[in-house]
């Protein structure tokens, strides 16, 4: 069997896909059960974050393996096979192992260098032990990798190559003022009390906000989460939570609004939006009404433009236009200049154009372009108008100076994927929007810390390490296998010597037993370290394949050994849980 993982981020994927590919809860414990149903698989584990949805498998084959894992995680997010394949990925073996060690220490992420990985590659674990899908492999590899990001975080500086999403949205907010200065004394709303949230409402304490509401469908998740801001002793700020259809009125207070929750529709409209601007307290008349009726409403306004003095016709070297009323930037010969006559002004002009009678120098001092003279293009236009009666003004406007976009009264950070705030918001007078995409653009050329690199050698060891001790694993049940056969050998033969001794006394018996044991494993020593030795290192894997056939074992009493060695992990693990709890005593 083998690591395979098949997935999509946002260094593969563009926001949208990744917003309409995102699992919930419920999909992925359908995705899980399927993959480990599914030929291929044994055993399954779901990765899925708002930039991120990976499916780890171990499998036996790796094409059907990848073409039944992408079929599933189509099927699953309910994105089309084939609009979906261009965006994935494929890791296979060490390269898998590479790429989950990379993401756990953050390599990976939006923001490079973030912590909250290790707490989702734990969820995830968590997912996949609950529901039975993750065997020893996926154990390992999770766990392993919580190590190594754990290792990564206390070696380097890897917290210096970026922020966490959520310090980074809130920078991106603060516009390049330092958040704890920009954050002070502003009143803030966190919509959703998971972990992205909580992590949000944490983050807002320590900068300095005055007051933190939490709204949340589930009011305890809430209420324990304004109680543990309240009560932290490094902050002053006073939290309270408040139900989901508070948030219309809440918006009318707040300056600050985070929204991470695991809806699969939008929960702040535009129009929400709006109305909380207009009708927050304290709010200047013309923050939004200052704007025209489609801005509030999400809608892009029509361009203005100036309005253009008319084209006269004239006689200034026989050309049937008045040069000095032709605005700056347009040919006296081509189609914007002619745009709005009739056909019989057009006919004249088509006729002075083919006879070349125009001062082409004259026409560029005035700002037209000599080369687009196109006697031909000023003779079809005379034949459209003939048939429509005028050309339609197609000038090209002249640029008006848009006014100054307000100071922002009310700043959104949506950290849920799918998103949780109508993206139309970025329209909006007096509102900032910072959302998944905006991060996406504004971390894409961010630096890359010196640190990074030695992330990276600690990961490209911990592969090898992991593939070693994985490699090793796998002959393991062979040698136990081979020494259960060679006990048994001994044990035959100290059978047939009592019948040929009847006589041999217990002292002499024993004797003569533990000198064949001896012998038989200082036989098998070297050879068995030997191999467990070749077998962690690359293209090892066939040593368990000689040994099986040099020493005639059968495949079903290794496989048996697999099973018992996993049985038993699986027995400690459980009393392991079960002395935590009964040590915690009762909830």
């Amino acid at each position: 069997m083998s690591l395979l993982v098949v997935g999509l981020s946002h260094r593969s994927a563009p926001v949208n896909m990744l917003d309409r590919a995102s699992l919930s809860l419920d999909a992925q414990t359908k995705l899980l059960q399927d993959t480990v149903a599914a030929e291929p698989a044994t055993e399954a584990a779901v990765l899925a974050t708002c930039n991120r949805i990976e499916l780890y498998a171990d499998v036996d084959k790796f094409h059907a393996g990848v073409a039944e894992l992408s079929t599933l995680l189509a099927q699953h997010s309910g994105v089309g096979l084939e609009e979906l394949t261009p965006h994935l990925y494929v890791h296979y073996e060490d390269r898998a192992v590479h790429h989950m060690f990379s993401v756990a220490c953050g390599l990976d992420s939006m923001v490079v260098g973030e912590g909250q990985i290790l707490g989702q590659i734990k969820d995830s674990l968590a997912r996949a032990q609950g529901l039975h899908t993750a065997g020893r492999l996926m154990n390992d590899l999770f766990q392993q990798s919580l190590r190594v990001g754990k290792r990564a975080h206390s070696e380097t500086g890897i917290d210096r190559a970026g922020q966490s999403l959520v310090t980074f949205g809130l920078e991106q907010l603060a516009l390049g003022t330092p958040v704890t200065t920009w954050a002070q004394g502003k009143k803030a709303l966190v919509i959703g009390a998971g972990s992205m949230s909580s992590l949000a409402a944490a983050t807002l304490a320590r900068a300095g906000v005055a007051e933190i509401v939490i709204a949340n469908r589930t009011a305890d998740r809430a209420e324990r989460l304004a109680e543990i801001l309240t009560e932290d002793d490094g902050t002053d700020v006073m939290a309270r939570a408040v139900p989901m259809e508070s948030v219309p009125f809440e918006l009318t207070r707040a300056d600050v609004v985070v929204s991470c929750t695991g809806a699969t529709g939008l929960v702040l409209t535009a129009e929400a939006i709006a109305a909380g601007v207009e009708g927050r307290v304290g709010a200047q008349p013309e923050t939004v009404r200052g704007k025209a009726p489609e801005t509030v409403r999400g809608e892009v306004p029509e361009a203005r433009t100036a309005p253009l003095p008319p084209v006269s016709i004239g006689a200034d070297e026989d050309c049937p236009l008045d040069l000095a009323s032709v605005p700056p930037g347009f040919s006296v010969m081509g189609e914007a200049a002619v745009a709005g006559m009739d056909a019989a002004t057009l006919e004249q002009h088509a006729a002075w154009a083919a006879g070349g009678t125009v001062d082409r120098r004259r026409a560029a001092r005035r700002g037209g372009d000599a080369d687009r003279a196109d006697p031909e293009l000023i003779g079809a236009l005379a034949a459209t108008a003939a048939s429509v009666g005028r050309i339609p003004e197609r000038r090209r406007p002249e640029p008006v100076a848009e006014p100054p976009r307000p100071e922002p009264v009310l700043y959104l950070l949506d950290l849920a994927m799918p998103r949780d705030i109508d993206a139309a918001a970025h329209r909006l007078a007096g509102v900032r929007l910072v959302d998944i995409e905006r991060l996406a653009e504004a971390s894409a050329d961010a630096p890359m810390a010196a640190d990074v690199d030695q992330v990276r050698r600690i990961v490209s060891h911990e592969v090898a390490a992991f593939g070693a001790a994985q490699r090793a694993a796998h002959i393991t049940p062979t040698v136990v296998a081979l020494r259960t056969m060679a006990a048994d050998v001994v044990a035959g033969e100290i059978a047939r010597l009592e019948g040929r001794l009847p006589g041999l006394d217990d002292k002499h018996r024993a004797e003569i037993t533990q000198t064949v044991r001896r012998v038989v494993d200082k036989l098998l020593h070297s050879p068995t370290v030997r191999v467990k030795q070749l077998a962690a290192e690359p293209g090892g894997a066939g040593y368990a394949d000689a040994l099986r056939t040099l020493f005639d074992l059968d495949p079903e009493t290794v496989a048996s050994v697999s099973r018992a060695e996993e049985s038993t992990e699986k027995n400690a693990k459980i009393a392991t849980n079960a002395n935590i709890a009964e040590n915690r005593g009762p909830a």
